[in-house]
């Protein structure tokens, strides 16, 4: 069986280097594409009809100009283009918790949803800012990805995947919470202002809003928080609504 990891924080990200560590439990021809620079809150956005660059960092490693996402496409359709394509695709592990707004933000979460559009099994992992990091943590996160494995059958759904948000400390308790509300880019910082040009920044940091029983929560109280999350966005509307609609009328 083969693993892709991939990320959204770069190839140089210390997260990233963990994950391949702990996904080393569960076989190891493990193989990294990630971008050659950080690339937060890109989303699943796709470079398309514009040139990549692929770059070999070392046996197994490459760094991608472009998103998240392209690190998923560029795997499946270049480097296994001639060989066996990976059982499961690993994300992160994200500098930062992906909450909230971020299921459609993140670019890590946008890696994993990319995965399923190949019918490939995905995990997302991020963790809290400034961890307590300990030498046992990367074996007890590839204990867990082992877990998650082999109960595949129980969550990997066509369309689905898990994002799971570490918490200060490992090991924890896992939870599953309710997806709650804590919004990224609330705010711009005018940088530069002449005339009719005005240079803005979108700052990074969020106001970690949080209610009883969602993520935030969850994983202040100093659990694992699991969920999953699907692509099948669809949410069927009431025929009677359809049948108000004014239709074309007809002519001729």
């Amino acid at each position: 069986m083969r693993i892709l990891i991939c990320n959204d924080d770069g190839i140089e990200a210390p997260g990233l280097a963990r994950l391949v560590n702990a996904a080393s439990a569960l076989c190891d021809d493990v193989w990294v594409v990630a971008p050659d620079g950080k690339r937060t809150a890109a989303g699943s956005s796709l470079t398309i009809a514009r040139p990549l660059t692929m770059r070999r960092v070392k046996p197994n490693w490459y760094a991608c100009s472009g998103t998240p996402a392209d690190c998923v496409v560029s795997a499946m359709t270049w480097l296994f283009a001639n060989s066996e394509k990976p059982g499961l695709v690993l994300s992160g592990v994200n500098d930062g918790r992906n909450v909230a707004e971020d299921l459609a933000y993140s670019g890590t979460l946008g890696i994993a949803r990319e995965a399923t559009f190949w019918g490939v099994p995905a995990i997302g992992f991020s963790r809290v800012k400034n961890p307590d990091f300990t030498d046992g943590d990367d074996q007890w996160l590839g204990a867990l990805i082992v877990s998650l494995w082999q109960s595949r059958a129980d969550w990997a759904a066509e369309g689905h995947w898990l994002s799971i948000n570490l918490p200060t400390s490992l090991p924890a308790e896992i939870r599953q919470p309710r997806i709650g509300r804590d919004k990224i880019a609330r705010k711009a910082e005018i940088v530069e202002s002449d005339g009719d040009r005005t240079v803005i920044t979108v700052p990074r940091g969020r106001a970690h809003d949080s209610q009883p029983g969602d993520e935030n929560d969850a994983i202040d109280a100093g659990f694992i928080s699991i969920n999953r999350l699907n692509w099948l966005g669809e949410t069927r509307l009431d025929e009677r609504f359809l049948d108000g609609i004014p239709r074309q009328r007809q002519t001729g």
